[in-house]
C-alpha cells in the first residue's frame, strides 16, 4: 500500500535532560502524519469538522526501537491499514533521515462520531466523504 510521508525536525523542547525525545511526542508526530495524510488528498481535517464528523482515538500504540534526538530530521510514514464504515486504523513508521534507522512503529484506531460524540456510519452520514476516502485508499493500494 502506498503511504504519505511527512518531515519533522526534532525541537529542543521535545527532548528530556538526556537529550532523548520524550516518549509522548511520538503520538504527536503520528497525529501530524495523519493530518498530512488527509491533507494530501485534499481533505484537511477541518473539513471533517465542518461536516459534523470527528475522529477520536480509541486505541494507540507505539513500539520504540531507537531514540530520536534534538535536531534529528525524521520522516513519518502514514498509511491506512483498515477502513470500515465506523472506524479507520492508521499505521506509522518514524525513520531518522540521516542514517535511515527505523526509530518507531505504531498504530492508532479512530472511530467516526458526530459533534455529540455519537458513533456514526460514515457511508450514511456523509456519502461524499465515504466515497472520497474509499477511492483514495483504493488508489493508494494500486
Amino acid at each position: 500500500m502506498k503511504s504519505n510521508k511527512t518531515k519533522i525536525r526534532v525541537r529542543y523542547q521535545e527532548t528530556d535532560r538526556m537529550g532523548v525525545v520524550y516518549y509522548a511526542n511520538y503520538f504527536v508526530w503520528f497525529e501530524v502524519g495523519r493530518t498530512e495524510f488527509f491533507r494530501s488528498f485534499g481533505m484537511p481535517y477541518d473539513e471533517f469538522e465542518k461536516n459534523d464528523l470527528y475522529l477520536p482515538a480509541v486505541e494507540a500504540f507505539c513500539h520504540y526501537r531507537a531514540p530520536a534526538r534534538y535536531d534529528d530530521l525524521l520522516t513519518v510514514t502514514t498509511r491506512v491499514s483498515t477502513f470500515q464504515e465506523v472506524r479507520i486504523t492508521f499505521e506509522y513508521d518514524i525513520i531518522r533521515d540521516l542514517d535511515g534507522e527505523l526509530l518507531s512503529t505504531g498504530h492508532s484506531q479512530h472511530t467516526f462520531v458526530n459533534g455529540r460524540g455519537r458513533p456514526v456510519i460514515l457511508r450514511k452520514q456523509n456519502p461524499f466523504l465515504w466515497k472520497r476516502l474509499t477511492e483514495t485508499i483504493e488508489e493508494m493500494e494500486n
